[in-house]
């Protein structure tokens, strides 16, 4: 999930469709990529970046399936390919965040976030998170919230330091968070199936609403 000037990006993991959202739940765009398991969406530079983590059993094969992981640079009015970059960091991609020309993203081997320069990936900087299953990622001042899927928890990282400032629990019976934006002081996040939803939580407040 990201949110951007024109509404909140969304990308389906079932058929890699790409959805623009007002606040509503509206939808303003929609559009086929060639993302493959798509898990992470973000704006920046004037495109759409997806992660691709080329495992799809979601759905049927595509010509433009590579079964290999990748961040793909998209055209934002039609999902245009413009660029792939495959993934050094990790096998798979889980969370992508856009930050002042730069982009965060999540490892699995071993757990981290990773900064890296969109324009040839090279790592700026790296640490190690503090639960497994770093998700959704959503950039706020001087740090960055990571959605920890299995716990149901969402930290704040310092972005120098990879230090835990802050931190919210959500209810262990509720959704698993997985994509995750920022927006007027709340962190919107979506779970997958078979709760599928969008859900906003105040950021020193564990109370979620379900959109």
């Amino acid at each position: 999930m990201q949110w951007s000037d024109e509404g909140l990006w969304v990308v389906d993991q079932v058929h890699d469709d790409a959805y623009l959202l007002d606040e509503s739940g509206k939808v303003l765009r929609k559009f086929r990529t060639v993302t493959e398991n798509s898990s992470g969406v973000t704006v920046g530079g004037g495109y759409l970046w997806t992660a691709s983590n080329g495992t799809t059993a979601l759905r049927p094969f595509r010509s433009t399936d590579t079964h290999r992981s990748a961040v793909l640079k998209l055209n934002p009015w039609d999902g245009g390919l413009l660029d792939r970059f495959p993934t050094t960091e990790s096998e798979y991609i889980h969370g992508i965040e856009w930050d002042n020309g730069l982009m965060w993203i999540t490892a699995f081997s071993p757990e981290s976030l990773v900064l890296v320069d969109p324009r040839d990936f090279r790592v700026v900087r790296k640490f190690l998170v503090h639960m497994k299953r770093p998700h959704g990622l959503a950039v706020e001042g001087g740090g960055i919230w990571c959605a920890h899927t299995s716990d149901k928890v969402i930290l704040k990282y310092h972005k120098e330091t990879g230090r835990v400032i802050d931190s919210i629990s959500l209810p262990k019976e509720g959704p698993a968070p997985h994509g995750l934006a920022t927006r007027n002081g709340e962190l919107w996040y979506c779970d997958i199936a078979p709760m599928s939803g969008i859900y906003r939580v105040a950021m020193k407040n564990t109370q979620s609403m379900r959109l």
